[in-house]
């Protein structure tokens, strides 16, 4: 990486934290799109998983108080599922498949409340959500707005929404890296290096981002979380749809 494009990185890498930190994901989202400029969609979405581990590790330590363990692992078990579905598929990522599934996610977050019944709290609806969203984790580097559909028929705020949603990304995001790890062979010693780099001021932003969410409601939480995810999935649709024609 040239000089400008490190320091763009790392000021990029510490502000998704901070959003992340706040509303649970859209960080990763620009993130992702950011990477997807530079890289590879399989190397991109390797590198993503590195930094969003990492990021997702340290908002779920600082929020471990709020974490429901036994939702996190019946995700992470549907989630698993899809790692081995996909992987005898050999599932291959581009550019434009990453972009459209991206650019489509935002729809998922207008839908009416009423159509669904999903609870993350149930069995079946917390291992149905981990083979949808763990799909879509590496079909396409991101799940976030399908996880929240298993989110908002459940009784936690919105520090137990961060905080459960962070601790289930840190093992999607391990199985994404194991998934691609072929892809990571690409990269050389001083692209790795900044990688390093970046995992600190990826905690940083996310403690930066843990202040913000104590002081915000519940009610501007979801209404900020709706309208951000959707100006960055319309960005990215707008992206596939140039690169289709």
């Amino acid at each position: 990486m040239s000089l400008l494009v490190t320091a763009a990185f790392l000021v990029v890498v510490f502000l998704t934290s901070a959003l992340s930190g706040i509303f649970g994901m859209a960080g990763g989202l620009i993130l992702l799109w950011f990477l997807l400029l530079a890289l590879p969609a399989s190397v991109a979405i390797v590198v993503h998983g590195v930094i969003q581990f990492c990021a997702n590790a340290s908002r779920a330590w600082l929020s471990r108080q709020y974490i429901n363990a036994r939702i996190v692992a019946l995700i992470a078990s549907g989630g698993a599922v899809s790692a081995v579905v996909l992987a005898l598929l050999d599932y291959h990522p581009d550019t434009t498949v990453v972009s459209l599934l991206i650019g489509l996610m935002p729809i998922l977050v207008w839908i009416p409340r009423a159509w669904f019944h999903f609870d993350a709290s149930r069995t079946g609806h917390a291992l149905v959500c981990g083979v949808v969203a763990g799909g879509l984790t590496i079909a396409s580097g991101v799940s976030g707005p399908s996880i929240d559909l298993f989110f908002i028929r459940t009784s936690m705020d919105r520090r137990q929404i961060v905080a459960t949603k962070a601790a289930v990304q840190v093992i999607s995001h391990a199985i994404k890296i194991v998934f691609y790890a072929g892809s990571a062979m690409m990269l050389g010693a001083g692209e790795w290096s900044v990688i390093a780099l970046a995992i600190p001021i990826a905690f940083l932003g996310t403690r930066a981002g843990n202040g913000v969410l104590r002081r915000l409601t519940d009610a501007n939480f979801r209404y900020w979380t709706r309208w951000i995810v959707t100006v960055v999935g319309g960005v990215y649709f707008f992206q596939a749809l140039v690169e289709l024609i």
